[in-house]
């Protein structure tokens, strides 16, 4: 199947490559003016060293020295889950040899135990108390719909509506989450069509992106609230059906109760639901539906409460002490480590701890809720029409694959780029068949409320700065500000890839000619020693991105990974006010806070 090609009014703008704007009014936003000093080519300023600054440690036993006791002591909370809240305990302790869990699952954890472990523990917590309870049902066949039944204790919410009621059609659990796990009641979640699907990455890129067309033609309508220029959609995105059969086979879950209907019981909260109501509930679901759906396996890291569960359940001597210890003071730093170190799941604690099989709704209850992923668009959702398929309304969003190490696999895709993933190569195997699949993404419109989609305007000049996937939403901005092309709407755009013969996105398809819009800085450029990331052209670009600022509406947008892109990014826009506003580093970040604040800087990183 070829792309959709979409209709777009588009004028020739080569009258509007970019020149120096330096006529046009300057922004009533907070601003600072030329300084009669300043020339075009950016000098390096002169870092000054804090007279009040002095190096004092290098290394942990520097640290030790200074605080004059052994351990860790660390005042602030700093990764959750209980971990740098107490002192790890050392002192007057007497140990015992533990064997440690011989498998492959433990052993990816890293963890520095050497086999001896204090004889008497402290701060040890009690044995958690569930708050969930999973109980049988008589004659469920005789129930319409299990997946989608719901009953609701407590008093009744207005925003939310646990009542019992009837549906034209089942749901099928399989491809689309059951009625009750709602992104903003009274909407439910809708299921959009995949209309095509392709890799924008070639083989040999560092990452994989792919780019999806979603039928949204039939989308409710939800209070006037219609998809935006640099909008973000929400996707409920659900586990691997592997991942989940395979944390059933570890809990010993019989195979033909997988999927038998059961009342869940809650004592509280919003979970199963997503923005419900807090209170108690009774729900008519399955155990599958629950931990496909409802139930994050995969991105979690341990905390005590859950590691305790484990230890009360298992039934191997030395893996219940070794458990007790990463839950007590004593274990303090072990337990930091197995949080920091490595990326882990449900399945692979209960790998590594093999004889813990806690029951499945204690699990549920120490397991956080399965949240929504964002997406933002990739076109003007507005100028979608495709009249070959009857002026079906798409919407168009890329995915870049988040890979993450796995103690077996070697890696693991997330959760929603994995499920888009497999989304795409069941759609593109299809394809190259001749064959074509009823493919479904389930999403909801969400409020359109991002940073990218509130702060977008149809007048005055953009800097859009982007790096991987961090452009997508830049192309929509482009469509959209060039149907009606003119020199006082001038739109640049910088993109930063690694080799553009690899991973360059969306090359030809921005609806103009794109180098009169847009720039591309390669990292890794073929053949060059050294490669130039996008805030290096950023610095290139000083002139340009002071006098954008300074125009009225003037805009300056940054989109992309806040790691490396981002952070470099920013003190990019800083080295360019200091050196074109003759500013010192700390006016040039109170200037660019003073942009960001009237929503003429506006970053949106991740």
């Amino acid at each position: 199947m070829s792309r959709p090609q979409q209709i777009l009014r588009t004028l020739t703008t080569s009258h509007c490559i970019p020149e120096d704007p330096t006529g046009s009014p300057r922004s009533v936003a907070p601003s600072l003016t030329y300084s009669s000093s300043s020339s075009d080519e950016p000098e390096e300023p002169v870092r000054r060293r804090r007279a009040s600054t002095k190096l004092i440690s290098q290394s942990a036993a520097d640290v030790q020295r200074l605080i004059g006791e052994p351990g860790t002591k660390l005042i602030e909370k700093c990764c959750g889950g209980g971990c740098c809240m107490a002192i790890t305990k050392t002192d007057g302790l007497n140990y015992e040899r533990i064997s440690l869990p011989d498998n492959d699952a433990y052993r990816h954890f890293r963890l520095k135990v050497g086999g001896l472990i204090p004889t008497t523990l402290s701060s040890v917590p009690d044995a958690p108390i569930s708050n969930t309870q999973l109980l049988p049902i008589k004659n469920a066949t005789a129930i319409p719909s299990p997946a989608d039944s719901a009953i609701s204790m407590g008093e009744k919410d207005d925003s939310t509506d646990f009542t019992p009621h009837s549906i034209e059609a089942p749901i099928d659990t399989s491809v689309h989450p059951p009625n009750f796990v709602q992104p903003h009641p009274p909407y439910n979640v809708y299921s959009a069509k995949i209309f095509n699907a392709r890799e924008l990455t070639r083989e040999g890129a560092e990452k994989r992106t792919y780019h999806f067309d979603l039928d949204v033609t039939d989308y409710p309508e939800e209070s006037g609230v219609d998809f935006k220029v640099g909008g973000a959609i929400g996707i409920m995105a659900p586990n691997d059906e592997t991942v989940v059969d395979e944390l059933m086979d570890l809990l010993l879950i019989p195979k033909f109760i997988r999927d038998r209907p059961v009342l869940l019981k809650t004592g509280g909260g919003r979970w199963p639901t997503v923005w419900g109501a807090e209170e108690a509930r009774e729900i008519i679901t399955t155990r599958r539906d629950l931990l496909t759906w409802c139930t994050d396996i995969q991105s979690m890291a341990p905390t005590k409460p859950l590691l305790r569960l484990l230890a009360e359940h298992a039934t191997e001597e030395d893996e219940k002490k070794l458990l007790m210890f990463l839950t007590s003071a004593e274990g303090q730093g072990i337990f930091c480590d197995m949080r920091t170190v490595t990326h882990s799941t449900i399945n692979q604690l209960l790998h590594a701890f093999p004889s813990s099989k806690p029951p499945l709704a204690d699990l549920l209850s120490h397991l956080p809720q399965l949240m929504p992923r964002f997406y933002s668009l990739s076109n003007d959702p507005h100028e979608s029409c495709v009249p070959r398929a009857g002026c079906s309304r798409l919407i168009e969003i890329a995915v870049t694959v988040h890979e993450d190490s796995h103690w077996r696999e070697g890696t693991r895709t997330g959760v929603g780029s994995g499920f888009f993933e497999r989304q795409a190569r069941k759609f593109i195997a299809a394809e190259k068949n001749g064959e074509k699949l009823d493919l479904r993404i389930p999403m909801f419109k969400g409020l359109m409320s991002n940073p990218l989609a509130k702060q977008f305007v149809s007048d005055g000049p953009m800097l859009l700065i982007g790096a991987g996937v961090g452009v997508a939403p830049f192309r929509g901005f482009v469509q959209r500000r060039l149907k009606n092309a003119n020199c006082a709407n001038k739109v640049w755009v910088l993109q930063g890839v690694r080799d553009s013969l690899l991973d360059e996105l969306y090359s030809g398809e921005w609806g103009v000619h794109e180098d009169e819009v847009k720039k591309v800085v390669q990292s890794r450029k073929p053949g060059s020693g050294s490669g130039k990331y996008v805030q290096d052209e950023v610095r290139a670009q000083a002139k340009l991105v002071w006098d954008i600022i300074n125009s009225v509406d003037g805009r300056v947008f940054v989109c992309g990974s806040s790691k490396g892109m981002g952070e470099g990014v920013e003190e990019a826009l800083v080295d360019c006010a200091m050196a074109k506003g003759n500013l010192g580093r700390e006016e040039a970040q109170k200037f660019w806070n003073l942009k960001k604040e009237v929503g003429q800087y506006i970053a949106e990183t991740w």
